[in-house]
């Protein structure tokens, strides 16, 4: 068992095809580990540790910044594919036979091409806050959501409060007490994502939103037991896209959380760990 936790990990570096990656790892060694794929502008530090010390516990967890994003070097790229593939080779030169996989938002769609590419390597796949390729009205953010990422505040991570919680009392509470657990490390804290890293992920969001004839047909190729998560109301994924994942899955399960958006996983942490658990354990 690491001695670390989310708050203690060392940042590492792990070099390979010119790209430096900078990633966490903690949690209990021996079984199959779980790496987070990470949302649009995220970071090592907006990973929420009420969720990953939960599943360090019994697992190890592997956080990491993927090309262009924190401390990891490289150009950000344009297309999700792109950011797939870079994605592809730090867990090839992390050497991990097996593997889980938890993306967050724009983290779940290159999940999807990761296990769609790894069938052999990734042994079960979680979705939070995410839709398939051409999904419904991905395309393009809603002017309302975009202004929510274009705010200017006196401590930039509130941002997270109206992207990720609805507006309701109960959830805007959760958010704050999100907030307050990703303010807790107080050492070796990453940086912030570069404006031309968003830029080219925005531009990646932008090309995978685009529908095509028969675009989701890649997900019936996707035969691993995938969990699919999201909240009622997500203003920045449509809730309707975690539907229709399902649907053409051959092998996925459903779960949607009330009074909640984009981060509902992280308004309800400890529920989603246990049924989080219960699916990766089955």
């Amino acid at each position: 068992m690491s001695a670390y936790t989310h708050d203690t990990a060392p940042t590492q570096y792990l070099e390979t095809g010119g790209i430096r990656f900078a990633y966490r790892r903690f949690g209990r060694a021996g079984g199959v580990p779980l790496v987070f794929f990470n949302h649009f502008r995220g970071n090592l530090d907006t990973f929420d540790p009420a969720i990953t010390d939960a599943f360090a516990a019994d697992r190890e967890v592997v956080l990491f910044d993927n090309a262009g994003v924190g401390q990891s070097t490289g150009p950000a790229r344009e297309t999700v594919a792109g950011i797939a593939q870079d994605a592809g080779s730090f867990l090839d030169a992390l050497g991990l036979d097996q593997l889980d996989l938890l993306g967050h938002s724009m983290g779940g769609e290159w999940a999807q091409l990761v296990a769609l590419d790894r069938p052999g390597r990734v042994r079960r796949l979680i979705l939070v806050g995410t839709g398939p390729r051409g999904g419904e009205g991905m395309s393009a953010q809603r002017p309302s959501t975009a202004a929510l990422f274009a705010k200017q505040y006196e401590r930039q991570d509130e941002m997270w409060l109206p992207i990720f919680f609805s507006p309701s009392p109960a959830s805007q509470a959760a958010g704050r007490r999100y907030l307050a657990r990703i303010r807790e490390r107080q050492q070796d804290r990453d940086t912030a994502v570069p404006a031309e890293t968003a830029l080219a992920h925005r531009a990646a969001a932008s090309e995978w939103g685009q529908p095509a004839p028969d675009g989701q047909a890649y997900l019936e190729k996707i035969t691993q037991p995938v969990l699919v998560v999201n909240g009622s109301n997500d203003i920045v994924i449509a809730t309707v896209n975690s539907f229709i994942l399902p649907q053409r899955l051959p092998n996925a399960q459903l779960i949607v959380y009330p009074d909640s958006g984009h981060g509902a996983h992280f308004q309800y942490p400890e529920l989603f760990v246990q049924q989080a658990r219960l699916f990766l354990d089955g």
